[in-house]
Parts: structure tokens; C-alpha cells; sequence
């Protein structure tokens, strides 16, 4: 039986329900976490959905040092109506 001692996940993703609030939870995190690299935003279209208003918009932000307190970025996405993914 081998373990992944060590490893750990380097990335957060934040889900939230549109563009807007990705772009301000972006900013937010500058402000709050002052994060090294520029979160990215990426958007989800859910599966056979063709419309925009059907998309989810995810941040995604790097966190090699694990610095990041899990439960304050989840807070911080609860206060747009979004999450944070488990890895």
C-alpha cells in the first residue's frame, strides 16, 4: 500500500452563479487574501445546456503554499450564493 505523502492539492475552486460575482469575488480575494497570482475565471456550461443563463462561473486560484484557509474562501463564495469544490 503506497501514500501520496506530501502532496497536496495546489488549487481552490470557487463556484458561483454568474460572471458578476465571479469578477467581484476576484477582486475580493485581492483585497482579503492578497493572493500572489491572478485568480482565473473560467466559465461551466452545465452538461446539455446550450444558454448562458444555464453556465456556472468558476475562480480558480493557485495555492502552492496552502495559505488559504478553506472555510474563509467558502465563506467568502457563500456571500455571492456560491462554494468552494472539495478536491
Amino acid at each position: 500500500m503506497s501514500e501520496n505523502v506530501g502532496v497536496s492539492d495546489v488549487r481552490h475552486v470557487l463556484v458561483l452563479p454568474d460572471r458578476d460575482a465571479a469578477e467581484e469575488v476576484v477582486e475580493a480575494l485581492g483585497e482579503r487574501f492578497a493572493v500572489d497570482e491572478e485568480p482565473r475565471i473560467v466559465r461551466d456550461a452545465l452538461a446539455g445546456e446550450d444558454d448562458a443563463e444555464d453556465a456556472q462561473w468558476l475562480v480558480v486560484l493557485r495555492d502552492e503554499e496552502g495559505r488559504l484557509d478553506p472555510g474563509a474562501l467558502d465563506a467568502l463564495a457563500g456571500e455571492w450564493e456560491g462554494w468552494r469544490e472539495e478536491p
